[in-house]
C-alpha cells in the first residue's frame, strides 16, 4: 500500500535545495517586514497581530502544498473531466466562501452603493488590495489570500481526483475542504442547536481563526489523503 503521506513530504524535501531554502527564508522575512511595516504605520494593537499573519499562513501553506504535489499522468479525456470537476469545486468554494454572491439577484448589492468595480487599497498586506465587482445579478469580492487559498484547494482536489479511484474518499475530502470556507453555515447550525445568540457571537468573533485552521486542515487532507491506495 502506498504511503500517501510520505510521498508528498519526500517530494517537497527533495525540492528544497539550499537555493530554494534561501529563497523561502527571504520570502518569510519579506512577509514579516511587511507586517512590521504595517504595524508601524497603522498603530494596530498587538492583540490583532494574528489577523495580519493569517493571510501569510494561507499563502505559504498553499504554495508549499502546490509545490509538493504533482498531478499524476492521465489521458486527455480524464484530465478534462477532472478539470471540470475541480472548476466546479472552485465555484463551490467561491460561493460558500463569500467570493461569489448570488443572493442579491435583481439588487445592486454594494460595497459602496452603486454597481461597478471597486478596489480597496488601504487594507493590510494579504487582505488587500481587495477587488469588489457588483452587478445586478451577482457580486464578486476577491481577497488576495483567499483567492490563492481557494485556487490551491482546487488544484489539490484536481490532483487528488486524478490520483484516486475512490469516489467516497474524494467526496469526504471535498466536504472537509469546503469546511474551510463554509464555517458560517456550521456557526448558524451551532447557534440553532444551542438556542442562544451568545454561542453564535463567540463563533463569529473567531471567524478568521476558524477558517484558517480549517483551511490548513483541508490542505493537509488533500495532500495526505488518508486511506488512499
Amino acid at each position: 500500500m502506498r504511503d500517501s503521506l510520505a510521498r508528498p513530504l519526500h517530494a517537497l524535501a527533495g525540492r528544497v535545495d539550499p537555493v530554494t531554502a534561501g529563497a523561502l527564508a527571504a520570502v518569510v522575512a519579506a512577509e514579516l517586514a511587511l507586517v512590521a511595516g504595517y504595524l508601524g504605520v497603522s498603530g494596530t494593537t498587538a492583540g490583532n497581530v494574528r489577523y495580519l499573519l493569517y493571510p501569510f499562513v494561507w499563502l505559504n501553506v498553499a504554495a508549499a502544498a502546490v509545490f509538493a504535489v504533482d498531478p499524476p499522468t492521465a489521458s486527455r479525456r480524464v484530465r478534462y473531466a477532472v478539470g471540470a470537476a475541480a472548476a466546479a469545486y472552485l465555484l463551490v468554494l467561491a460561493y460558500f466562501g463569500g467570493v461569489l454572491d448570488l443572493a442579491h439577484v435583481g439588487h445592486a448589492h454594494s460595497h459602496g452603493g452603486a454597481s461597478g468595480l471597486t478596489v480597496f487599497t488601504s487594507l493590510p498586506p494579504g487582505w488587500g488590495p481587495t477587488v469588489a465587482y457588483d452587478h445586478a445579478l451577482f457580486s464578486v469580492t476577491v481577497v488576495p489570500y483567499q483567492l490563492v487559498g481557494y485556487l490551491a484547494l482546487a488544484y489539490l482536489a484536481y490532483a487528488a481526483l486524478l490520483d484516486t479511484a475512490s469516489a467516497a474518499l474524494s467526496g469526504a475530502v471535498g466536504l472537509l475542504s469546503c469546511a474551510s470556507c463554509s464555517w458560517p453555515v456550521f456557526a448558524s447550525l451551532l447557534a440553532g442547536v444551542a438556542g442562544g445568540s451568545a454561542v453564535a457571537s463567540a463563533v463569529y468573533s473567531f471567524s478568521v481563526d476558524l477558517s484558517t485552521a480549517a483551511f490548513v486542515a483541508a490542505v493537509a487532507l488533500l495532500v495526505w489523503r488518508p486511506g488512499a491506495r
